[in-house]
């Protein structure tokens, strides 16, 4: 077993709080967002991980796809994929 230091688990979930798509494409922002997920092992409501995918994509993004009802995260993914386009 690997000694972790406590303020690592602290600094992923702010950066996961604090993160944003920015510069990195869409897909790039996803994967980040899961891989940090995954790392804090985060188990959360799928719409409360959709919710959070959402706030941190680019606002010009979000106003498009925010006019349509997704039930599933890869669903928005996709969109906002083709939107981003």
């Amino acid at each position: 077993m690997r000694f972790v230091p406590s303020h690592y688990y602290r600094e992923l979930y702010q950066r996961l709080q604090s993160l944003c798509q920015d510069t990195k494409s869409v897909d790039e922002y996803f994967k980040e967002m899961k891989l940090i997920m995954i790392r804090v092992n985060v188990e959360e409501d799928r719409k409360a991980t959709m919710a959070r995918f959402m706030n941190g994509i680019n606002s010009d993004i979000t106003h498009i796809v925010e006019l349509h009802h997704f039930v599933e995260l890869e669903e928005i993914v996709h969109m906002v994929v083709k939107v981003e386009r």
